[in-house]
């Protein structure tokens, strides 16, 4: 059985609330599923459950290097040349990340509200960076728009393999039918 969970804003990849944040707990999930990889609580999006330790381990492991997909909202007008610099990978903590797709899109239509909302500066536009990564290093997406100038103030991840959230809603779920990755 696998699941498709569009995790809320504040909500932990985990069954057990912790230092205040919600957990998976409260979603009505069958008995049995677990998280098959994380999503920060501040980020938001795609989340797969399932109750498959082998496609767990498969989704888990980087030598699958199976594509994430992700919008993020950062902190000024994203330019050209950052998103070529994020195409050919950047250094963070030491580590060079590997190449990855990476777009400049419009603001992404039918969008739920985050609550709560990002910062909102007058002075300081916000701009959109949709990236496709093969790997998925602890707060990668933020570390690496940061790395080249653009912090993120919004994450959602949209799409894990051929898993896309659709019109599927914060704290909804469905059931996933064909192939994962």
């Amino acid at each position: 059985m696998v699941i498709l969970f569009n995790k809320p804003y504040g909500v932990l990849s985990q069954f057990t609330p912790e230092a205040g944040h919600r957990a998976l707990d409260e979603f009505g999930f069958p008995a049995g599923v677990y998280a098959a990889g994380r999503l920060d609580h501040d980020s938001e999006g795609a989340l797969l459950l399932t109750d498959d330790g082998r496609l767990i381990k498969r989704l888990l492991d980087p030598k699958f290097e199976h594509p994430r997909t992700y919008l993020a909202q950062v902190d000024g007008q994203i330019t050209a040349e950052a998103v070529r610099q994020l195409e050919r990978g950047v250094v963070i903590k030491g580590y060079h990340t590997k190449p990855c797709k990476a777009e400049i899109v419009t603001p992404p239509e039918n969008l739920w509200e985050r609550v709560p909302p990002i910062r909102y500066r007058a002075a300081i536009p916000t701009s959109w960076v949709k990236l496709t990564l093969i790997e998925g290093k602890n707060r990668q997406v933020r570390h690496m728009t940061a790395a080249v100038g653009f912090p993120t103030l919004r994450l959602i991840r949209t799409q894990i393999g051929n898993v896309a959230l659709s019109d599927l809603q914060p704290g909804e779920w469905r059931y996933v039918t064909g192939k994962v990755i």
